[in-house]
Order: C-alpha cells, then sequence, then structure tokens
C-alpha cells in the first residue's frame, strides 16, 4: 500500500479514501511515506481534533465542518488524515450534508494546486454519488507475513521468550495470517496467558473467531480426513496427487499453482465431505463461504462483500476456499440486468476474474447440485483445474461407508454383514447410508439390545431413497456429466 500512496501523492491526488479497521498500521504508512517525500502529516478525529503527527500539537477542531476549512490554512505538502469521516457522509437513512459535499468538492481544486491531501480512513467504503467521481479509494491489505513477524517478535521479547524459530515461526505467522495486527498481538497474548508460550492452535483458534465475525467465512478447525470419504478413489487420487502443491518444492518443480476443482452430483453423496477433507490431507486452512451472503441490499454492497472475501482468502493463503453450493448464489446472473440491477452478473464476472488470474495460493472447491443453474461462465475450462462429478455410490462403496459410519459410532464393521447391507441399500446415497445406520441404533436402544445388521437391514427398507424419487434428474445429471465432467469414482 505503501508505493500507492507515494504515487497518488507524487501525481497531486487531493482526496483518498483508505478501508481499514488498521489506523495504527495506517498512520504508520502515512508517515514513512510522508517523510520520504517530504510531506508534514496532521491527523483529526471528532474526539482528538487536529493533531500534528510530528510535534504533538494539537487544536481543538472537532465540527466535520470546520476542520474542512482549516486545511486552507496549513501549508502545501501537508497530509490530512481524517479518521471515521465517513459517519459525516450520509448513507441510505440519512443524505450527505450538502455542505459538506460542497466544500470537499471546493477544497479538492485548491488542494490540488498545493499538493495538498485529504485521506479518510475508515472500516467500511461510504462515499455518496456527489464525490464518488472526487475520490480514489485504497483498499488496506491485511498484514503480511513480515508485518505479523514484528508483532510476534515484540510479543516473545515483552514475555520474555525465545524468538520463534524457523518451522515454529512458520507455523505460528501461518496461524496469525487472516487477521489484523491488533488481532495477531491479543491472540499472541493469549496464547501466553493460557499455554505460558506461543502456541498457533491457541491463535488459529481466535483466527475463526476472527473470520466468523466478518460474517462471510467460516474458518473450520477440524475439517476430518479422506479416510472418512467413502469411495470416490478418482478423486481422492487426484487430490492427494496434488496435496504437496503448494510447496517450496513444487514451486522449484515448475509446477504452477492448482486454481480449484468443480464436483457436480447428487445431495449427501459426499461433495461436502470431500472439499472439508482436503483440507486436513493437504494441511492446509478451510475457509468456506455460502455464496448467499455475499449478497446484500444497499448498492454496492455484494461487491464490497467480494472485496472481503477474497483480501481475506489471499492473506491466510496457502488455504482452500470451499464454496458450498455454488449455483445457488449464482443462478441469476443471466437475468440479472432486469431482476437485480446487475448486481449478480457483476459478482459472478469478478469473482470468474479473480479465480482466472489470481497469484495467491487460494484453492477453490466449489460444490453445485444443479447444474442446470449454473452460468456457461462458471464451466469454461480455465477457471477449475478439473470438473468432477459425482454419482451414487456403488455397491462396494455402500459397504465402505457403512463401515465409516459404524466405525464412527463405535461399532465393529466385522460383527455386521456389509455385502447384503451395501446390496439391499442400492441407489441410497452416503447421507441415507448414515442416515440408516442412525434409525437401527435407534430401533435396537428402543429393545434393550445391541446394534445388528438386522436392525440397520430394517432402516434401509424402510427408506425411499431421493434417487428413486428423482430418476430423471438424475439420469439427466449423467447424460451431463458424460462429456463434460471426470468421475469422482472408478466404480460404475
Amino acid at each position: 500500500m505503501r508505493s500507492t500512496l507515494r504515487n497518488y501523492l507524487r501525481a497531486g491526488f487531493p482526496l483518498v479514501y483508505l478501508t481499514s479497521w488498521e489506523e495504527v498500521r495506517v498512520e504508520s504508512d502515512l508517515k514513512s511515506v510522508c517523510a520520504e517525500l517530504g510531506f508534514s502529516l496532521h491527523s483529526w478525529s471528532v474526539t482528538e481534533g487536529l493533531l500534528d503527527v510530528a510535534t504533538g500539537a494539537a487544536r481543538d477542531v472537532q465540527d466535520p465542518i470546520e476542520i474542512l476549512s482549516a486545511v486552507l490554512e496549513m501549508p502545501e505538502k501537508t497530509v490530512v488524515l481524517l479518521r471515521d469521516y465517513h459517519a459525516f457522509l450520509g448513507d441510505d437513512a440519512q443524505p450527505v450534508n450538502p455542505l459538506i459535499a460542497r466544500t470537499i468538492r471546493d477544497l479538492s481544486r485548491v488542494m490540488k494546486t498545493r499538493q495538498q491531501c485529504l485521506v479518510i480512513c475508515a472500516p467500511i467504503l461510504r462515499l455518496p454519488q456527489e464525490l464518488e467521481r472526487e475520490v480514489v479509494v485504497i483498499e488496506h491489505e491485511l498484514p503480511g507475513r513480515p508485518d505479523l513477524g514484528a508483532v510476534l517478535d515484540g510479543i516473545a521479547e515483552s514475555a520474555g521468550l525465545p524468538a520463534a524459530l524457523d518451522e515454529e515461526r512458520d507455523r505460528l505467522l501461518d496461524a496469525c495470517l487472516g487477521m489484523t495486527t491488533s488481532e495477531a498481538e491479543n491472540a499472541l497474548a493469549l496464547s501466553f496467558v493460557e499455554t505460558g508460550g506461543l502456541d498457533p492452535q491457541v491463535v488459529a483458534r481466535q483466527k475463526a473467531e476472527a473470520v466468523r465475525k466478518g460474517q462471510l467465512l467460516e474458518l473450520h478447525e477440524n475439517p476430518g480426513s479422506l479416510d472418512e470419504v467413502g469411495g470416490l478413489d478418482l478423486l481422492k487420487g487426484w487430490l492427494l496427487q496434488r496435496r504437496d502443491a503448494f510447496s517450496r518444492r513444487a514451486r522449484d518443480y515448475g509446477l504452477p499453482t492448482p486454481k480449484g476443482l468443480l464436483m457436480v452430483g447428487l445431495p449427501g453423496c459426499g461433495k461436502s465431505l470431500t472439499a472439508k477433507a482436503t483440507a486436513a490431507a493437504w494441511e492446509r486452512p478451510l475457509l468456506r463461504l455460502d455464496c448467499g451472503r455475499l449478497f446484500g441490499g444497499l448498492v454496492g454492497e455484494s461487491e464490497r462483500n467480494l472485496r472481503r472475501v477474497i483480501q481475506v482468502a489471499e492473506a491466510v493463503s496457502p488455504c482452500v476456499l470451499w464454496v458450498d453450493e455454488i449455483e445457488k448464489g449464482l443462478s441469476g446472473s443471466q437475468s440479472s440486468s432486469s431482476t437485480d440491477g446487475g448486481t449478480s452478473a457483476r459478482v459472478l464476472g469478478s469473482m470468474l476474474s479473480w479465480m482466472e488470474e489470481k497469484t495467491a495460493s487460494v484453492f477453490v472447491i466449489a460444490t453445485a447440485n444443479d447444474v442446470s443453474a449454473l452460468p456457461p461462465e462458471l464451466l469454461r475450462k480455465g477457471r477449475f483445474d478439473e470438473t468432477f462429478f459425482v454419482d451414487l455410490p456403488g455397491e462396494e462403496e455402500r459397504a465402505a461407508i457403512l463401515a465409516i459410519h459404524l466405525k464412527k459410532r463405535d461399532r465393529d464393521p466385522a460383527a455386521f454383514d456389509l455385502k447384503a447391507l451395501a446390496k439391499a441399500s442400492e441407489q441410497f446415497s452416503g447421507a441415507e447410508l448414515e442416515a440408516a445406520v442412525v434409525a437401527g441404533m435407534f430401533a435396537a436402544f428402543e429393545a434393550g439390545q445391541q446394534l445388528e445388521s438386522s436392525h440397520v437391514g430394517e432402516a434401509i427398507q424402510a427408506t425411499v431413497p431421493l434417487a428413486r424419487t428423482a430418476r430423471e434428474r438424475i439420469q439427466g445429471l449423467r447424460d451431463w456429466a458424460k462429456s463434460r465432467a471426470r468421475p469422482a469414482s472408478g466404480e460404475c
């Protein structure tokens, strides 16, 4: 961000809007740039008034209009940092004060000739239409490894701990990625209080809380294992072949960073479970995005939400970004111009551009149940490395799935006639097989007996699988997948 600010100041931009939660880091970057270019730096807030950052001299100016007038009294080559000035720029409920908007527009012309610049720092972007073409917007990136490394060293020094080195340091910094410097500092301090040292697991737990506060992404801490996925041998083999794809060894070998994977198929057949297990197999954090959360009611909110998702994902990288049921969020893009003013189409376009051009190590796993609702642009080669079709499990896969769910419930699969149960459960999905095991356990519990094959078999007989009521849909999916996707399983 410093290079961008440096260029804008040298070019004479009078109005800059910087979105960030980190006022301290923003001010630090501004101080560095101003010192390099010979600018003086002042800061303003409604609580502290106007402050000369270099000398500490304060001036009692709390009024948001008065501070604009005060800029004219300042010398040339001056930068004024306005904290939380977005509160005075209006919103949907209350338009901007016309006097503020007019004063800023008049002021910008004068400031440009005097090499002065107003920098608005706020956690959210709020610009009235009157100022959209007057102000340049910069999104302040989340801190990278160098900034977080400085925080880590500071905490270690203040706690009297030896500096973290090599692998331990890498694990701690990986756990901190995606947090602000203050969040990372608090997480590291909490780790010291709880454990007497710096524990990546404590930091990762706090990061999960920080990501959840954004309400757009979820960080899964215990995503599972590929061993818990029954069948899907071809898909699992493809994923295991790429588990070291983000390593330095892979880059030195000349391998490109994988882009992502699209899994299409019926609900309950293991797509979501595989997405979660991939992160565990690759030993990477798993971020889950619900596309429905992207779309907001305010103009521009959906696009801002997507930018925030991308910013967090790239800051946490290398990671796995799981886009669950992607068709639900993007299905309306083709009629977007007549239904939502083009919002869905713009969000889709931004997402596709990022997926194709991203340089950060973010592996996107998208799952979809209804291919007919997917926009054609998403299916074009180059968006994903591969598209897999996840069909209903075959007989051997059903036996493996039943064994997995019995083990999870502390039952010995060898004590059950898995072959007969698998044959009886033809056209069952993995989720339906799990439900049959649970239903059998309830029946056995009520009868005061241990779970046996007969209990699970009766539950299977009582179940009408989705495949029988959606036969045409399944056939349509299979026809689509014949020429457009790879099979996830080698069992027909």
